[in-house]
């Protein structure tokens, strides 16, 4: 076996091994749960899998520990299979190599699957160790949280006896993670009848680009600009005052991207040009004034390209680009209970426009259900006001934090007695399982936390040694200290 396997805490490293040893993608979790099956076997532990394939190991309380609440351990078994390019790895036959590298293990030229792969290891940890003290634990093994919270979605509801979960995915030590945002989507679609160009038109294509972008959730809050507001702020004046006309806009990539590049084509009047242009640079100016310290590289430009023979009508084009600008978009509320940090957003994330039809869509996410969904009420109707038809996709759950529940400060109180300091109390503008586990069984007590893992989903995936062994004490340090049952 792999010498890192020897490391401490043997519980995780040696568990750890089993699972570099396992191919594990996302939706191809059957290798990884029968061993975890087999592991409970070999011990008598009772399990099952529910209809969405998660599993869960039950396991005894230790003498004298029978009269605490039952705790739910939980961790995806799941991983993010990226490689080098020039790796011949084949992520569902081959083990994941381990390299050693100081302080840190990666992995070789390949994601190592730490996350989640540390915290399910410590789980196995109490199929494997001898002397653990600890009440009565559920071990809730979820799938395919990495192609979207798949196996969360698809708990079974009502099967758990347990009312504190300790989820195992945060990775930044000291760091106790009590809350996330839900999200969901819509899509507005707009369609539109093109008008042929008149004569003495000239057509002109505008890249709007340099922008940064980022994660729609963890991002948003850093005021970045977003090419969609951009563009269509440029096109307002430009539609109102000197009479151009929207032929094609083509602009983000993803939902939950924010968008940094903005391609549109409009035709004007060629007398306009001139005017058109000195718009052009004036907005450049004002836009590099508002946030160029944070969007240095930002550029807008416009050239000449063929004149099309339609392009949108001069009353559709203000009324589109009108809906546009008047989208909401940013940080729509902070969180009242956790100081820095965004409950409620929504991102303008694609707009396409040709040949007849435009599809605008928007991300919102708060960590309070209603709230994101209040927000996509106003996005709806803003584009339901100029005809468009608006479908929301399914949505998320967020997970509503509480700093000050009984679990949140029995760990607080843990981590202090262990490492002499309170830990980062720490909300994520972002989907976790908790948000979605939450709402299958909304009498759990959780809280997040977990190991330093560093560019997970990539490659350069590292996991820090020291950490591990630190998680693994206030893990078992945490589960001593579990209050007795009501």
């Amino acid at each position: 076996m792999n010498e890192i396997s020897k490391i401490a805490p043997v519980a995780i490293w040696e568990n750890f091994q089993k699972l570099c040893d396992t191919p594990r993608p996302s939706t191809k979790e059957e290798a990884v749960l029968q061993l975890l099956e087999k592991m409970a076997d070999a011990k008598g532990f009772a399990h099952f899998r529910d209809s969405g394939s998660n599993l869960v190991i039950s396991i005894p309380a230790k003498p004298g520990f029978e009269n605490r609440k039952m705790v739910i351990l939980q961790a995806h078994v799941d991983m993010v299979t990226q490689a080098n390019s020039g790796s011949t790895h084949n992520f569902d036959t081959d083990p994941i190599r381990m390299i050693m590298d100081g302080e840190w293990i990666t992995a070789d030229n390949t994601t190592l699957g730490a996350d989640n792969g540390i915290g399910a290891a410590a789980m196995m940890g109490f199929m494997t160790e001898e002397g653990l003290e600890h009440g009565p634990l559920e071990l809730l093994f979820t799938v395919d949280e990495e192609r979207g919270l798949t196996g969360a979605m698809n708990l079974e509801p009502g099967r758990l006896k347990g009312e504190i979960l300790l989820n195992l995915d945060t990775e930044d030590e000291y760091e106790l993670c009590v809350g996330c945002a839900g999200g969901g989507d819509l899509v507005a679609s707009f369609a539109y009848t093109p008008e042929a160009v008149e004569g003495g038109q000239v057509a002109r294509e505008i890249a709007l680009t340099g922008l940064k972008g980022g994660h729609s959730g963890i991002d948003i809050i850093l005021g970045l600009g977003n090419a969609n507001k951009l563009m269509a702020r440029f096109l307002r004046p430009a539609i109102r005052d000197l009479g151009a006309r929207i032929v094609t806009i083509n602009a983000g990539t993803a939902r939950n991207a924010i968008p940094r590049e903005s391609f549109a084509t409009v035709v004007l009047p060629s007398d306009k040009v001139s005017a058109f242009d000195g718009a052009l640079s004036a907005f450049a100016a004002e836009v590099k004034d508002e946030i160029g310290a944070i969007e240095p590289n930002f550029a807008i430009a416009a050239k000449d390209v063929a004149l099309p023979a339609k392009a949108m009508s001069a009353a559709d084009s203000k009324r589109f680009n009108n809906a546009v600008v008047g989208a909401p978009n940013g940080v729509h509320a902070m969180s009242t209970s956790v100081e820095g940090v965004v409950e409620t957003s929504i991102n303008l994330a694609i707009v396409k426009l040709a040949d007849g039809k435009a599809d605008v869509t928007l991300s919102a996410r708060s960590s309070i259900n209603s709230a994101r969904d209040a927000l996509r009420e106003v996005a709806t109707s803003v584009f339901e006001n100029i005809g468009a038809t608006v479908k929301w996709g399914d949505a998320y759950p967020g997970w509503k934090p509480n700093a000050d529940s009984e679990v949140v400060n029995m760990m607080k109180a843990v981590h202090r007695d262990m490492f002499g300091k309170d830990p980062e109390i720490r909300v994520i503008h972002a989907g976790l399982e908790c948000g979605v586990l939450g709402a299958k069984y909304p009498h759990w007590d959780m809280v997040s936390f977990g190991p330093t893992i560093k560019r997970a989903h990539s490659p350069d995936e590292c996991v820090h040694v020291p950490s591990v062994l630190r998680f693994w004490d206030y893990l078992l340090a945490a589960l001593k200290a579990v209050p007795v049952k009501n």
